[in-house]
């Protein structure tokens, strides 16, 4: 106990592990820096359709720049400047918007993009396309919109039971790009039993940088005796982050911040893992940190599982 009767944890070296990679991904980093240049190259207000990205903290220091968030397309004056969120739309959202006589810039990350174009694809050549991932995620709802008719959304094993497909030879599965590997192969190999010619997309759709952190969760856990993830509720990023951990016997927490910390979480744990969902500032995890070593955790030490270059192009109207 110290001087003010809390409980410390376990030793005095206890010990927080940093993960490596966690917070921004290029998406992300993408998705702010067009509404950061539209800002400055058009003026305020900008508008912003749904969160940019699933945090809060972003989304306020967006909107005190001179963002202004909707969460219809009725609410942005005729002619005015419309940023579509890293999650992207459906076709439907981008129709009503040249309809309106919008500017429209699109902030979706191109991970996602390369999903939508692959749904095109699959739904001319009459396939049935079954996309893994979660109904009520914005990624999904606009992904769903560019073949609602041959698209049929699951999110587990007990799901692939119930489909029914028009051609059994013709069926296909693509992911939400925020899918856990591991959640998402179970599922895969349930598909593959109930439909032995099933395509999947030439290349992954799951995010470099969803698995990268995942990766990361699963190296750590081995080790801490807890696991917190920073990041939002609404994030299916953060959200996989945290049942990962778990799955792999670890205690895990998801937190929006440092002031979410309860410190009898650790009473008697000496190693801690802390990363942070795709789209948290670093700002943040330096005060869960600080807060942490308040509480006994004097030691640091990172653990990388990879290092991440990877850059997307902005939009073209914002760089000429």
């Amino acid at each position: 106990m110290t001087a003010e009767g809390k409980n410390l944890p376990a030793t005095e070296q206890a010990t927080l592990l940093l993960l490596q990679p966690r917070g921004f991904c290029a998406g992300v980093i993408r998705a702010i820096e067009v509404v950061e240049l539209a800002l400055k190259k058009l003026g305020r207000p900008v508008y912003v359709r749904k969160e940019i990205v699933h945090n809060r903290h972003v989304v306020e220091d967006l909107a005190a720049r001179g963002a202004v968030f909707i969460e219809s397309l009725d609410e942005v004056p005729s002619g005015a400047v419309v940023i579509f969120s890293a999650h992207g739309v459906s076709p439907s959202v981008r129709e009503e918007a040249i309809e309106r006589g919008l500017h429209i810039i699109d902030a979706t990350c191109p991970q996602v993009t390369k999903v939508h174009l692959e749904v095109i694809r699959y739904a001319r050549e009459n396939y049935t396309i079954v996309l893994i991932g979660h109904r009520d995620h914005d990624e999904v709802i606009g992904t769903l919109g560019e073949a609602r008719q041959t698209i049929r959304v699951i999110s587990s094993v007990e799901e692939v039971e119930a489909l029914d497909v028009e051609d059994p030879e013709r069926v296909v599965y693509l992911t939400q790009t925020t899918s856990g590997p591991d959640e998402t192969s179970e599922i895969v190999a349930a598909l593959k039993g109930k439909y032995p010619g099933i395509l999947s997309a030439p290349a992954q759709d799951i995010c470099y940088a969803t698995e990268n952190r995942q990766a990361a969760v699963k190296l750590v856990a081995r080790e801490a005796d807890a696991i917190l993830v920073e990041g939002a509720g609404n994030s299916s990023n953060s959200n996989r982050l945290a049942e990962i951990a778990r799955r792999s016997g670890t205690d895990a927490s998801l937190i929006s911040s440092a002031g979410n910390i309860q410190q009898h979480w650790f009473d008697g744990k000496e190693h801690l893992g802390i990363t942070a969902d795709a789209s948290t500032l670093d700002f943040l995890v330096e005060q869960v940190v600080e807060r942490l070593r308040s509480w006994g955790f004097a030691s640091i030490r990172e653990v990388e599982w990879t290092k991440e270059d990877v850059r997307f192009a902005l939009p073209a109207e914002l760089t000429n």
